[in-house]
């Protein structure tokens, strides 16, 4: 069929099965050729196409409720909620979201990025949905990987314990971005293994109905029984014993039997789980044989082999591999290093810290929380952990940092990656906030390097330091492509750099808008305007020094940041400025204004929200001119 020409699912519910066969291969050949080009999440999507259609046939969306845990599987829900017509323009600059996005259609009722959010927010639906006497089916969907996560164990056991209709469809395809980890994917292991479970306990409850009941002795015996064989036929029943009926596993991919279990959950009292089994990237070889985590979601790729589409000329290195390699190189001489990452090996590049350290190597799963919380605890015994995780995931582990990591000054060494804005992933992966809510926590030391080779120094810096928690921000992707030195060095806790000279005004600025300001001092330069550049790669604890010598000579100054305004670098400046008395000194502020940044590519998020040099032209010439009118 035409899937461009789909408004909404109902057409789904006359079509037969074997129709329905067709239009599963028909979406899967539509997302492989789209995100051929566009990029995106693969992967996880072509393993959802069959339980996503039989969702939408058996329930009716918008009145029921499909709660996406991680957003990026529902491509195949957009497609049949009538969105297939925007998929060229997917993740794009003002295109179609990767994620659920409320304001896109009525069929998205729930918005996230972050794992293991699905259960909560079906648990609040829930409750809204009987406290109004309305009659609708809440269904979360969310992954084995997903499940790891603690605010997921605590909804189950929050559902578990009130008893309201809920159908939670566990997804399990054995992987989240990277491989899972810990006991809980233990267990699901053996569920997978263990059989047709309700079909078992339903005919043990038939036959002990059969059985004369001769006073109260010989049923509570039938119940014993019962019970034990339970545990018999399946072993560790976690989902049972946390208040759930369980249902499967069922094959996520055979309709009949997903239609079958569906009509068996409707019909259930009580909370339900759907166990099912999925293969993630069924339907495309390159991505179906994928066990490293590679196709979870990917740039252009061609087709026909599989293989991805590279620039013309090899990048620098990436930052996340500068940085994880650069901890590798150390650990080999300091045995006290150990890496931590919240299921993201991968993406932090830390595969090869694990093969030549896999006694050291920990990956926690998607449990951002415990990972901080660990690190503080190999800290407490003089060893150097290195936290690996993304800016937009450290938000979930703020309070082990403030509580655990800094209060206690704990030699831990933060790696922030995907700093600034990461663009395609939007609004809930830009990482703009670190600066704002680390900044204000005593102990904590918070740098961003303005190169690679300034880079790999501030890694020995930070493994090297001694005297509480230090972090270290970098964004996403490559490097400039500098000179490397051979050795490395420390440098000097609070010590910043000035990278130009000038008398007329001062830009701060560190990381990724370095260019930014350079490129503007030029320009300002030929307009007869001098202006310092400084790179202010210490965010915490500033350069007093050097500061404090700006405000003497009443040097007006411009701080840029890629990150949030409020509370950021720029906010530190101000307060230092009053603070020390300097109540007239001119400082303007650029930075990300107070909202959310959608996705797209950086540099258009940039000129959107005012990020140029052109706007930094044009704030220093009216800070130099109030200048001389003051002179």
């Amino acid at each position: 069929m035409d899937l461009l020409s789909i408004k909404d699912p109902s057409f789904l519910k006359g079509m037969s099965n074997q129709e329905l066969e067709v239009l599963s291969q028909e979406i899967r050949q539509f997302l492989i050729e789209k995100l051929s080009v566009t990029g995106g999440h693969i992967g996880p999507n072509l393993g959802v196409v069959e339980l996503t259609i039989a969702l939408h046939k058996c329930f009716d969306s918008p009145k029921d409720k499909f709660i996406w845990d991680v957003g990026h599987q529902s491509y195949v829900h957009k497609i049949l909620t009538g969105r297939a017509c925007e998929f060229d323009t997917l993740r794009q600059f003002k295109g179609l979201c990767g994620f659920p996005k409320r304001i896109e259609s009525e069929h998205d009722v729930w918005e996230t990025g972050h794992s293991s959010t699905s259960l909560s927010a079906a648990m609040g639906m829930v409750i809204a949905r009987d406290l109004k006497k309305e009659s609708s089916f809440i269904v979360p969907i969310i992954g084995d990987g997903a499940l790891t996560g603690g605010m997921a164990l605590e909804a189950l056991n929050h559902i578990g314990h009130e008893k309201k209709n809920m159908i939670v469809i566990l997804n399990d395809n054995e992987m989240s971005i990277a491989p899972n980890v810990g006991a809980l994917h233990n267990i699901l292991g053996q569920l997978r293994t263990a059989g047709k479970y309700q079909w078992v306990k339903d005919e043990l409850e038939v036959f002990l109905k059969k059985v004369p009941a001769v006073g109260g002795k010989l049923a509570a015996t039938a119940e014993r029984v019962k019970d034990s064989l339970k545990y018999l036929f399946v072993s560790g029943m976690f989902f049972e014993e946390l208040g759930f009926t369980y249902l499967g596993p069922v094959d996520g991919h055979d309709f009949e039997a997903l239609f079958e279990n569906f009509r068996y959950a409707k019909k259930t009292e009580g909370p339900v789980l759907l166990h099912v089994i999925t293969k993630k990237g069924k339907g495309f070889h390159p991505a179906e044989s994928d066990t490293k985590g590679t196709w979870h979601g990917t740039g252009p790729y061609k087709m026909d082999t599989g293989a991805f589409v590279k620039p013309d000329k090899a990048p620098p290195p990436a930052w996340s591999s500068l940085v994880s390699e650069t901890v590798r190189k150390l650990a080999r001489e300091d045995e006290r290093i150990v890496a931590i990452t919240p299921a993201m090996p991968v993406g932090s590049k830390l595969e090869g810290f694990a093969s030549e350290f896999p006694e050291r190597m920990y990956d926690v799963g998607i449990a951002e929380q415990h990972a901080a919380t660990v690190a503080a605890g190999l800290a407490t015994q003089n060893m150097k952990p290195f936290l690996a995780i993304y800016s937009t995931f450290l938000q979930r582990a703020y309070d082990q940092v403030v509580h655990d990591i800094c209060r206690q000054n704990l030699n831990v060494f933060i790696g922030i990656d995907r700093a600034g804005l990461v663009g395609a992933d939007g609004e809930t992966h830009q990482g703009v906030f670190d600066i704002a809510f680390l900044r204000h926590v005593p102990n904590i030391v918070l740098m961003m390097p303005k190169d690679e080779n300034e880079g790999q120094h501030m890694v020995y810096t930070a493994m090297t330091y001694d005297d509480g928690p230090i972090a270290m921000r970098f964004p996403r992707g490559n490097g400039l492509g500098v000179p490397m030195d051979e050795s490395l060095k420390s440098i000097p806790i609070g010590k910043w750099e000035v990278l130009k000279d000038g008398e007329d005004a001062a830009i701060l600025t560190f990381g990724t808008t370095i260019p930014m300001a350079l490129e503007a001092a030029e320009t300002l330069e030929k307009q007869g305007i001098s202006v310092k550049v400084i790179n202010a790669r210490f965010i915490k604890p500033l350069d007093e020094k050097m500061l404090n010598e700006l405000f003497l000579n009443n040097i007006p100054i411009l701080t840029i940041e890629e990150a949030v305004l409020q509370g950021g670098f720029g906010s530190y400046v101000l307060e230092h400025a009053h603070e020390k008395g300097y109540y007239h000194q001119a400082i303007d502020r650029m930075g990300i204004p107070d909202q959310f940044i959608e996705h797209g590519d950086v540099e258009s998020l940039l000129e959107e929200i005012g990020m140029t040099t052109a706007e930094v032209v044009r704030r220093i010439t009216i800070l130099a001119r109030k200048k001389q009118q003051r002179a």
